[in-house]
């Protein structure tokens, strides 16, 4: 009963975020692109092994090296937001920060100590976006820019992305990462509408498109990251589990991921150590369960109607906005 509940609570989320969205293209931006099925049979997924991890930083560089160059440099001095609670967030200055998350820095090596057997082991997680099956991030984005590819790839659209929506604080690990004073919403009311963009891992989107592994996959000297079908990396990750007695993460966490992790140390385990270790925070994901509750949904659902009230309020401050403009001499 609980899980058919939490089934018909998604597809009125998702109904509603295509009315907000549609709302708000006729007020201020851009109209939406179509959201792709749910859960689709033809999903790709990466099966990390992180046994055989050695945290050479391979995949880290391999992404920056296709990523970084796009990403945008600010215009300064950056637009103060109102009202004043709002926080810009500039990462410009740091953009060799390879120690955690940032929006030029989409990949980074997650790592801690921890004891097996009596023997003190180096475990290193290769830590990017998850790539949700369902993911709420797509279904509550105000904008349409949070969109899925055929293939689950889950990606930011930088010609719509306001960073105002709510896609930060709908992941459940706090995947995406803002840069202000980026973005079209400097050309609408760069004090009220948005207050940069977001930016995060798109799973290398267009080379699986055209059949080939993402970036950080194919740079990896140790093998130890793996693209294919979503059903066979399963497999998969079950049989290297099994042969272990090991763990998995990414199979049920937040209704199923296409970042999928395989170990022959609980996941738990990990997670309690990279926490006594200081390697969870901003910009730096936990392990931990994310499970949906009816709770949760509740909380999004309410985001959600607020939407086209936010575009119309976006839309109205534009307006007082020219109108105080045109009455300068």
């Amino acid at each position: 009963m609980g899980n058919k509940l939490l089934l018909q609570r998604r597809s009125l989320l998702k109904a509603i975020a295509g009315t907000a969205g549609l709302t708000l293209a006729a007020t201020t931006l851009p109209a939406v692109g179509q959201a792709r099925s749910w859960g689709a049979s033809e999903d790709t997924a990466t099966l990390i092994d992180i046994d055989l991890c050695t945290g050479c930083g391979a995949c880290v560089t391999a992404c920056r090296t296709r990523n970084l160059a796009s990403i945008p440099r600010p215009e300064r001095p950056l637009p103060r937001p109102y009202p004043a609670w709002v926080r810009s967030r500039d990462w410009s200055d740091r953009t060799n920060e390879i120690s955690r998350l940032t929006p030029y820095n989409w990949l980074f090596i997650q790592s801690c100590t921890i004891t097996v057997k009596g023997e003190e082991k180096r475990v290193f997680l290769p830590r990017r976006c998850l790539h949700c099956t369902n993911p709420q991030c797509v279904t509550l984005c105000s904008t349409g820019s949070l969109r899925q590819s055929q293939e689950g790839a889950v990606y930011i659209s930088s010609a719509t992305c306001m960073g105002d929506g709510p896609c930060d604080r709908a992941c459940p690990w706090g995947i995406p990462q803002r840069q202000s004073g980026v973005g079209p919403y400097l050309n609408f009311a760069p004090q009220y509408v948005g207050n940069g963009q977001t930016f995060k891992c798109d799973h290398c989107r267009t080379l699986l498109a055209e059949g080939q592994s993402p970036a950080c996959v194919a740079a990896c000297p140790q093998g130890a990251m793996r693209t294919g079908p979503r059903a066979e990396m399963v497999r998969l990750a079950k049989e290297l589990a099994g042969q272990r007695s090991g763990d998995i993460f990414g199979l049920k966490e937040n209704g199923g991921t296409n970042t999928i992790y395989v170990s022959s140390v609980l996941f738990r385990d990990i997670e309690a150590n990279l926490l006594r270790q200081g390697q969870v925070g901003i910009g730096m994901p936990s392990l931990r369960p994310a499970g949906a509750s009816l709770d949760k949904e509740n909380s999004l659902l309410r985001a959600v109607l607020l939407a086209p009230v936010a575009g119309a309020a976006m839309a109205g401050l534009r307006m007082w906005r020219e109108k105080q403009m045109r009455r300068k001499p």
